[in-house]
């Protein structure tokens, strides 16, 4: 059976010259890098070499880079030490729409004796920037909003938010992940005090995550022990996957453009042919700035979980939302957020490609797909296709 992987919000196939790169140092390299010897040398020269690749990649300096073990401790690090670090403010925004690993943490300081304010996004995904000036006080200790949502692709305003935050004095933080390797970004030009990243998700390896803590920000470890990265976050570095994520940065820097065009263009057609060839579709964010990788299609009046299903037995592979929280029974807390109806958000499914993604894999699935999902309407007691397709 043919198998076409367009899950790649969720991970990424590891690059073969990133896995080439990171194998010396599994048995030939294996030296601690804090060692003082030959053989620690070499190995912290070689991460020297990764953190200059990172922040070149991200417009940073090499010593604004600190490696942690993944998006989410990153996340984790960047809130949890702002606020023990400012231990006089008790007050914290985000928006609805931020993966579990920001939503659920701040929701955790709010039950435990701090204020949270959720800002909410419109039916196009976005923030209302008023309501974000309005919702910095005196006592908010942070600002946490994601670059680009993982559901849907919505892409956020972060430079105007930025400013918006800078001109409260406030810390700045955000989550990256989704959008690291897909479009530019130029920290040394932007407002944002604190950024995280995940290797897994621009094709190196999992179990390897970057926090940006632009020079100046006062934040505390989140990781307490020895003296590695700077007293930034201790423990023994994960020496191959920080290797194989420098180079990943690197073949993502030379390939941004083509990658967003090409991709783009990918997404595009399978869009189109959704549209074409399906009754009451719609495409979520449909015209807002997304990333060039990322299309939630939201099948009316059935299951996501079963079109996932026959998607699997067809040999293709999506998502109907995060990762962390497939299991869950409950509509998307991002389509609910846009006020997406439920006849909608429970048949979205989250289609996201990578620059491995071919012309012949999106053909595959439109020659798949509509035959599966009338299968699906023809079952639904409510489904009626005489109403037509859907915006």
């Amino acid at each position: 059976m043919r198998l076409v992987y367009v899950d790649n919000n969720a991970t990424t196939q590891v690059d073969g010259s990133v896995l080439e790169e990171m194998l010396p140092y599994f048995k030939e390299f294996y030296g601690n890098p804090s060692s003082l010897h030959t053989f620690g040398r070499q190995v912290a020269g070689k991460i020297d070499i990764a953190r200059e690749r990172v922040a070149d990649l991200l417009g940073a300096n090499s010593s604004e880079i600190v490696f942690t073990s993944c998006g989410t401790e990153s996340n984790n690090n960047a809130i949890h030490s702002s606020l023990e670090a400012n231990p006089q403010k008790r007050h914290v925004v985000t928006t609805k729409v931020e993966h579990p690993a920001v939503l659920n943490l701040c929701r955790y300081f709010g039950k435990n004796g701090y204020e949270v304010t959720e800002l909410s996004v419109g039916k196009d995904g976005m923030l209302d920037l008023d309501e974000l000036r309005e919702a910095i006080r005196e006592n908010t200790a942070i600002v946490s909003i994601m670059h680009a949502n993982n559901e849907t692709g919505i892409i956020l305003p972060i430079e105007e938010i930025g400013r918006i935050v800078k001109e409260k004095g406030v810390l700045f933080h955000c989550d990256a992940v989704q959008a690291i390797g897909k479009i530019p970004i130029n920290l040394r030009n932007s407002h944002i005090d604190l950024l995280s990243l995940s290797g897994h998700k621009l094709h190196a390896p999992k179990g390897i995550g970057v926090l940006y803590i632009r020079k100046g920000v006062r934040v505390n470890p989140l990781i307490i022990g020895g003296h590695q990265e700077s007293n930034r976050r201790s423990g023994t570095e994960n020496v191959p996957s920080i290797i194989g994520l420098g180079k990943a940065c690197e073949l993502a820097k030379a390939s941004i453009g083509e990658y967003s065009n090409r991709v783009k263009d990918l997404r595009d057609k399978l869009e189109k042919g959704v549209k074409e060839s399906i009754a009451k579709v719609k495409i979520i964010g449909e015209k807002s700035c997304r990333l060039p990788n990322t299309s939630n299609i939201a099948f009316e009046y059935v299951e996501g979980e079963a079109i996932l299903l026959l998607l699997d037995m067809a040999g293709i592979a999506a998502s109907s939302g995060s990762a962390c929280t497939t299991g869950s029974t409950e509509p998307s807390h991002v389509l609910q957020a846009m006020g997406t109806p439920v006849s909608q958000s429970r048949g979205a499914i989250r289609f996201s490609l990578s620059r491995y993604s071919t012309d012949d894999e999106i053909n595959y699935i439109l020659e798949r797909l509509p035959a599966l999902i009338k299968k699906l309407q023809d079952l639904s007691p409510i489904f009626d296709d005489s109403l037509g397709s859907g915006g």
